[in-house]
């Protein structure tokens, strides 16, 4: 990145350009993405490519004041880290699905973070409903957030989310490292198993590619886009359903009933534009 583009990303986020990369500075970075930059699969549904490249990131999170998912988000945000001084890992993750069972290989991106004051932290700006604030990387005991209680563990032998048994299944999990794996727990849930094996931007593009194109993938069935609000809580709109979660946990939704209505939330309360509303389909790319 260069200063511009820095300055331009900062201003996005509406803060002030950090001193030193500290971890303070870290948790205020992490907690404005997650309030400025929303969770959102709306190219899957435009026809628009994921193209992991960290122009084409900047272009969209910084130039087109879009969001995405999570190859876009901490892709960007790593790069942003990196520029301020950080010492930033990129991780591949693969996520808890229904029976416990695990996504596909580099299903999840997250971030492996360094601070200049000392410790290493898990930063995740695209798990949409996650920690408001870094984790403790080295930590193995719970850790309070405003977004639940957490814990990063080792992954046992028997915690793969692989039924039946299945050796050769479980060595994939590995990726063929010596290094283990950690399982990132929410609320007594594990929410997905992460590598500590440091990988590229361009090892996640089949990732990318088949959660924006599989039938299969839950990023092609249905529409989202979420962001945390300041208060605390969460506003998510999810095809024409509306959402507004407090801080407490309590909820409130509405239906949309006109594509203006649809239209106004996105610029209004997600500060994104849109000539048309999307719907959830896979259009052919070209």
């Amino acid at each position: 990145m260069n200063p511009t583009q820095v300055d331009a990303y900062l201003r996005r986020l509406g803060v002030q350009h950090p001193a030193w990369p500290t971890v303070e500075v870290l948790r205020e970075l992490h907690l404005r993405h997650l309030q400025t930059v929303p969770f959102e699969n709306l190219s899957v549904h435009l026809g628009e490519e994921i193209v992991l490249e960290e122009k084409r990131l900047l272009d969209k999170v910084v130039g087109a004041g879009r969001g995405g998912f999570c190859y876009e988000l901490n892709g960007a945000f790593g790069v942003l880290l990196a520029a301020l001084g950080f010492d930033v890992t990129l991780l591949a993750g693969r996520v808890y699905g229904e029976e416990g069972r695990l996504g596909i290989p580099y299903d999840h991106l997250a971030l492996r973070v360094r601070t200049v004051d000392g410790g290493e932290w898990l930063a995740d700006v695209g798990f949409g409903a996650h920690s408001h604030y870094p984790l403790a990387f080295g930590a193995r005991g719970e850790q309070e957030d405003p977004g639940g209680t957490f814990r990063i563990v080792e992954a046992g032998p028997d915690a793969a989310g692989v039924r039946g048994g299945d050796g050769g299944a479980k060595k994939a999990l590995k990726g063929g490292g010596d290094t283990a794996d950690l399982d990132v727990v929410m609320g007594g849930r594990s929410q997905y198993r992460l590598e500590t094996r440091p990988r590229v931007l361009d090892d996640f593009r089949a990732g990318a590619w088949w959660h924006s194109t599989s039938p299969a993938s839950h990023f092609t069935q249905s529409l989202v886009c979420s962001r945390v609000t300041e208060e605390g809580g969460r506003i998510t709109l999810s095809g024409r359903v509306f959402k507004v979660t407090a801080a407490d946990g309590t909820r409130e939704e509405r239906e949309l009933g006109t594509d203006e209505e649809v239209l106004g939330v996105y610029r209004e309360r997600f500060g994104i534009e849109l000539d048309a509303v999307p719907t959830v389909g896979n259009p052919e790319r070209t």
